[in-house]
């Protein structure tokens, strides 16, 4: 798969706007300043195409966009502490609203900070798309920021987390800054995509 081929497709600000979808669907997920926009951003070998911002909780729709034929979708972050009511029940809104629809999900990428334990909001979407059974990994970022030792405890201890509630998933630990896991992760994601296809 080309990625360098990526488009942008259309923005939506809330559930309804989203149209059918048409191809499989590789959807991004985390809470806001997770390195989401990042992440996608490396993954398509494209600097500034998904909007990377200084301050967390900026994408306030869904984002689409194409590469061969297959469809990315960027989700608003959740867990930012300084939005509006209103704005927090709009994204809960975009994201819970696009995962209730029937559509040809490929593949979730939940994304989780390396640095840090997994958050309540983290383990309520992970547990969410387990109780769904939709098709999803786990991507920890900003790997850059540990040793190698600290890493290996952090995947431990989260995963630890995660299976606590009941999940164990796929995990991939990665960095937009060094490109570290961004080979791993397209490889599941293309195998998801044939075999949604």
């Amino acid at each position: 798969m080309n990625y360098q081929m990526v488009k942008f497709v259309a923005a939506y600000g809330t559930s309804a706007q989203v149209p059918a979808s048409t191809s499989p669907e590789v959807s991004f997920v985390g809470r806001s300043n997770v390195g989401k926009s990042s992440i996608m951003n490396k993954i398509f070998g494209r600097k500034g195409l998904v909007k990377v911002s200084s301050t967390p909780g900026k994408t306030s729709t869904i984002n689409f966009f194409d590469v061969e034929g297959a469809t990315f979708v960027d989700l608003p972050g959740y867990g930012f502490a300084k939005v509006a009511k209103s704005e927090k029940g709009r994204w809960s809104e975009l994201i819970e609203g696009y995962f209730a629809q029937d559509r040809r999900f490929a593949l979730v990428v939940s994304l989780i900070d390396i640095r840090h334990d997994a958050t309540k909001d983290d383990l309520r979407m992970v547990s969410y798309l387990e109780e769904r059974e939709l098709p999803y990994l786990v991507a920890f970022t900003k790997a850059d920021k540990l040793s190698k030792a600290q890493q290996q405890k952090q995947v431990a201890s989260i995963s630890k987390q995660l299976a606590a509630i009941g999940a164990n998933p796929i995990v991939v630990t990665t960095s937009s800054e060094r490109g570290q896991g961004i080979d791993d992760l397209r490889a599941l994601i293309e195998d998801a995509i044939s075999q949604a296809s």
